[in-house]
């Protein structure tokens, strides 16, 4: 089976004007690419405020567009392109609102939407949210029981630990009753949440080496402890063009086919662990650098 090609949308270069994101979309389209992928961040910090600022995390000079919002704006023209989250911070917002924004994503796309969610690791972003930065993992469990049930039912009642809804729905509900939830993350508990809830994983820390194999395979045995079937839960990996050669780039595409991923988001501006970003910073050098990538690995996993 082919694996999808995605990209991770460069908008903290290219930045964020209605025709630079209607032309960089178009042009991933274009291309041949499955899905255009978007990161999120309601608030970036000052760091000014803040002289121990980790090198490398996002502040308030970094653009994210509201994933929901730029998704919306990009389906009615790019008809063919896939749409994820990478990730959306679920514990910070209100799980009934993202299960009304989702589903409506899900319906004015045709069903060419994964909800990609993680639990973040911003707390100056959940304070000014007025959520609680302490107990988010937690929580974020029961949101996803709550949004499955939403888009699965016309209405619901649920009384749990941190939601109650009486006998309520959103309208519309996806028309597959159902969005796919992808979990990011690599925190011990992720796996076990995937096994239990989850469409498929997006990790991003891992090379291509044995460690992504015994991850891999441990997430598949959590699965199938859940009486689930493994080859229903995806992987999609994140990799990048900003070192090595296109041998190089299609040796790591067929190790992480074979490895047994399902998805391979191309991040052009991600430079932390074993990632290097691309030199350039225009729309034109992001559009070069995903046309000469996915030619490279183009055999090897298509």
């Amino acid at each position: 089976m082919a694996v999808q090609l995605g990209a991770l949308a460069p908008l903290g270069d290219i930045g964020g004007s209605p025709d630079v994101v209607r032309d960089f979309a178009q042009g991933v389209e274009a291309l041949g690419y499955d899905f255009l992928e978007a990161p999120d961040h309601v608030l970036g910090v000052n760091v000014a405020s803040r002289p121990d600022w980790e090198a490398g995390r996002n502040t308030s000079a970094d653009l994210f567009h509201d994933p929901f919002v730029l998704f919306g704006f990009l389906t009615g023209i790019t008809p063919k392109l896939g749409f994820s989250t990478g990730v959306l911070i679920l514990p910070q917002r209100q799980t009934a609102l993202v299960a009304k924004q989702a589903a409506c994503l899900d319906v004015l796309c045709k069903g060419r939407f994964r909800l990609g969610i993680g639990v973040g690791w911003n707390e100056a972003e959940f304070v000014a949210l007025n959520e609680n930065f302490r107990n988010r993992g937690r929580r974020s469990e029961e949101q996803v029981e709550v949004m499955q049930a939403l888009w699965a039912q016309d209405h619901v009642v649920f009384n749990g630990r941190y939601h109650t809804i009486e006998d309520a729905g959103i309208n519309p509900r996806p028309a597959r009753g159902r969005v796919p939830v992808w979990y990011g993350g690599h925190h011990e508990k992720t796996l076990p949440r995937i096994a239990k809830w989850g469409d498929g994983w997006m990790p991003n820390a891992y090379p291509p080496d044995k460690s992504a194999l015994e991850i891999f395979a441990e997430l598949r045995r959590l699965t199938e402890a859940e009486g689930r079937n493994p080859a229903d839960v995806g992987i999609e990996v994140w990799t990048s063009c900003g070192s090595g050669t296109p041998a190089d780039w299609a040796r790591e595409a067929k190790f992480w086919k074979e490895a047994g991923a399902t998805h391979l988001c191309l991040t052009t501006t991600f430079n932390r662990r074993h990632h290097r970003r691309i030199a350039g910073t225009s729309v034109d050098a992001h559009i070069a650098a995903m046309k000469a990538w996915r030619a490279a690995v183009a055999d090897a996993v298509l």
